[in-house]
Order: C-alpha cells, then structure tokens, then sequence
C-alpha cells in the first residue's frame, strides 16, 4: 500500500507536467493552428497576414478594440472566435492581429 501512495502521486505529477499548456503557446504557433487556415491564402477575402498596408489602415479605421470584438463575434465569413479555440482574452486576439499585421 505504501508504494501506491508514493509513486501515483508522482505519476500523475509526470503526466500533467507533460500535456502542453495551450494557453501559453505563443503567438505563431496559435496563428498556425487557427487563423493561417484563411489569412494565409486570403480565403473568403480574409486580409492576408503580412499585408502591412491593409492592417495598417484596418486598425486606423476600426481601432483594436472594435477588430477584437469583431473576431470574438464572429463576422460574415469568420466564425466566432476566428477559429482560435486556445483564446481566452482580448490580448490574445489582439496578439493574433498584431502578428497579422507584420
């Protein structure tokens, strides 16, 4: 009894330690597992990431705050969320649109 007492707790520290933490992936790999399925090729018109210009004048015109809420809702082609189901927060919308548009 003693052994199973010792060593689960151990296992399961060893397991847990393991999963990835998705919430702190960083900002490329979460742009690569949601948004690069449409801003990478501009499918359904999704401004392409890397289009300094658009993004530029996207944020002038709209400020981040109203592009985040527009993610988080949804829009007429991008579901809600923008497909990133890792984000949690503003910031990390806001993140996702910075890396966009560089």
């Amino acid at each position: 009894m003693k052994f199973n007492k010792v060593i689960a707790p151990l296992f399961a520290t060893l397991i847990l330690s393991s999963v990835p933490v998705l919430g702190n992936a960083d900002v490329a790999t979460r742009y690569e597992a949601s948004c690069a399925t449409c801003h990478s090729s501009g499918a359904f018109n999704a401004p392409q990431k890397g289009d300094t210009q658009y993004w530029q004048k996207l944020k002038a015109q709209k400020g981040m705050p109203a592009l985040v809420e527009s993610v988080r809702a949804g829009g007429k082609q991008m579901p809600a969320g923008g497909l990133c189901g890792d984000c949690k927060t503003s910031k990390d919308y806001a993140d996702l649109i910075e890396y966009m548009s560089k």
